[in-house]
């Protein structure tokens, strides 16, 4: 699997997912809020973890450096 996720983007996205998790650890949603923010959470830091994405995938965008494309 070709990683289609740039570094940039990989920090951006585990900055979102930690500031995602302090909202939902601190109680600022609840309900149903609160379950899409910890999916949300999770989603960005496994993509921001592994450097793929399956949106970017799937609408053929990449924002990885060629050669990183070619580690995996």
């Amino acid at each position: 699997m070709k990683q289609n996720v740039g570094l940039t983007d990989r920090i951006i996205r585990v900055m979102i997912a930690i500031i995602l998790g302090s909202v939902f650890y601190m109680d600022f949603v609840s309900g149903t809020a609160a379950i899409i923010v910890v999916v949300l959470a999770v989603i960005n830091l496994v993509t921001g973890i592994i450097g793929w994405c399956a949106i970017y995938a799937a609408l053929g965008i990449s924002t990885a450096a060629e050669d990183e494309n070619d580690k995996g």
